[in-house]
């Protein structure tokens, strides 16, 4: 019955600029637009879905409740690393937990996401 999460939403004040540095960023394309919000898919087929936001953003932390980043999975975590690095991402915390390498970074929204590549898969 329950298949999966196929996407999860990120709301920003300009959904086509967040979206596009996605794609410029992480190469996930926009897949599809409507009534302002816009789609972009990872090669693994999971998508977010970018929407127009109301109000003001709310300050959050590692650690504030709700969802607090979105794991991008490498194959490649040195390679992943640079490129981010040399597409202008800083890097703000860098992780080797057990053999599951993680570097922590933001979007223009300061939205957290980190690379992950884990030396055994959990599953």
């Amino acid at each position: 019955m329950y298949k999966g999460i196929e996407h999860t939403a990120i709301a920003t004040p300009d959904p086509e600029a967040l979206a596009s540095w996605y794609d410029r960023i992480l190469n996930f394309p926009i897949v599809h637009r409507y009534a302002g919000n816009v789609f972009v898919k990872a090669p693994d087929d999971t998508m977010l879905e970018i929407i127009p936001s109301e109000g003001d953003q709310a300050e959050t932390q590692m650690k504030t409740p709700g969802i607090r980043h979105l794991a991008i999975s490498v194959d490649d975590f040195e390679a992943g690393k640079k490129d981010l690095e040399s597409k202008g991402v800083e890097i703000v915390q860098e992780v080797n937990a057990s053999g599951n390498r993680l570097a922590f970074f933001l979007d223009p929204e300061g939205n957290i996401l980190h690379l992950i590549h884990r030396e055994t898969p959990i599953v």
